[in-house]
């Protein structure tokens, strides 16, 4: 299909989880759409790497190495970029982990509550520390990464995924409802099964062919950070998107 790439010249983007697989992808798709991009990620290298491609496809960001799991670095974080940008237009909540598939009986405490804080807590806390500047774009756009096994069809062994992305929907719909007088506008995204490494570790015996590669997200993120977006934590499906041919 034609791709219509909307002009994003001027905005700044945050992107977590941005050094590989679908942050990646969104993170080169708001640069090569003229937005100055914000990769955020603990690792160095891959942002480095990130960084290589956008200035190659003529675009810019600045890079954010930070472990999600510091909540005092995500308070941190709104302060510290409030020194050098007056404001956020796009903030894409990707970065997320898989924890553990298994029987919820077996699930060890500590994956439960690492899997919970990433998925949930930390982006409560980005949305504590970002509000205000998101506030000041007087028209951002916010958008969550979801799964089909949080918000559409339970599946067994799944659980504190499943769990996670649940509780994600319900903030992010809550924030919408809040910020729905300030400009803000949340979209809940859902990118479904991908050629990534999560998917590859959940699962291990799936052709990483037959899936969909992370670029072709695009479309469907375009419509999320598009001005014309007026929705109150509208879900955007990529498999229903690819099945009427528009991504």
């Amino acid at each position: 299909m034609t791709q219509t790439v909307p002009d994003l010249s001027g905005k700044t983007a945050l992107v977590t989880g941005a050094s590989r697989g679908i942050g990646r992808a969104i993170a080169l798709a708001l640069a090569k759409a003229g937005a100055h991009v914000l990769a955020l990620a603990r690792t160095v290298g891959g942002l480095e790497e990130l960084d290589d491609e956008i200035k190659a496809a003529g675009g810019s960001a600045s890079l954010i190495p930070l472990d999600l799991s510091d909540p005092a670095a995500i308070e941190r974080l709104g302060p510290a970029l409030s020194t050098r940008f007056a404001k956020l237009d796009i903030f894409v909540a990707n970065a997320g982990v898989l924890g553990e598939l298994a029987p919820l009986p077996d699930i060890y405490d500590e994956i439960w509550t690492r899997t919970i804080n990433l998925n949930v807590t930390a982006n409560w806390r980005l949305i504590k520390t970002l509000d205000p500047l998101l506030r000041a774009s007087g028209a951002a756009r916010a958008v969550f990464l979801t799964s089909r096994v949080g918000g559409e069809e339970p599946r067994a062994y799944w659980g504190v995924y499943a769990v996670s992305k649940a509780a994600l929907e319900m903030l992010a719909t809550t924030y919408a409802l809040e910020s729905k007088l300030t400009g803000i506008r949340v979209a809940i995204l859902d990118p479904g099964a991908m050629r990534t490494k999560m998917r590859e570790k959940a699962m291990p015996g799936e052709d990483p062919s037959t899936l969909p590669d992370p670029s072709e997200i695009a479309p469907v993120l375009y419509a999320t950070v598009s001005p014309d977006y007026d929705g109150t934590a509208e879900r955007f499906v990529f498999r229903e998107w690819r099945e009427k041919g528009l991504a």
